[in-house]
């Protein structure tokens, strides 16, 4: 067991896989998106989703507006680009990735679900804010999902089994 400091605590619970998604909000002047790992399903009914959002990040400058809504995309395993540019690494056409759809939620084109939300309670933790979004509308693919696990992307490995374990 080692104490608890930030830099053992990135290291210990990276090792907890997690999907990417692109958290994306519209706002006067355009787009602003993010990449999110800390992202996961809170309730059914109602249908209620969460991101963490580090307190240092933009993205909070606009989340934190009343009445506000945003989109959640889960990315595709072959979307590592992606997942660099909105993470602050900029990548040659990292814009064009975002589309508007009808109703005004943005969204990563290529990914492999969508989540339209309102933001519904906004809870500090720490260093970062806990967003809870209702979720108006949903929209799922086909696809492997992009990876995070221990600092890095990874991509599900389909194994075939050893004939002796068929």
């Amino acid at each position: 067991m080692t104490d608890v400091s930030p830099a053992a605590m990135r290291k210990t619970l990276g090792r907890f896989c997690t999907g990417v998604t692109v958290i994306a909000i519209q706002h006067e002047n355009g787009v602003h998106a993010m990449t999110a790992n800390a992202f996961m399903s809170v309730s059914l009914e109602p249908p209620l989703i969460l991101v963490s959002i580090d307190k240092r990040a933009r993205m909070r400058n606009y989340l934190d507006r009343p009445g506000c809504a945003f989109g959640v995309s889960v990315l595709h395993s072959t979307q590592e680009a992606v997942a660099w540019h909105f993470a602050g690494r900029s990548v040659a056409d990292g814009e064009t990735a975002i589309d508007v759809d009808e109703n005004g939620f943005p969204f990563v084109i290529g990914a492999i679900a969508h989540v339209a939300c309102s933001l519904e309670q906004a809870h500090d933790a720490g260093d970062h804010t806990l967003y809870i979004g209702r979720v108006s509308r949903l929209w799922s693919g086909t696809g492997e999902p992009l990876l995070f696990h221990s600092g890095k992307f990874e991509q599900i490995e389909k194994r075939v089994l050893d004939e002796r374990w068929a």
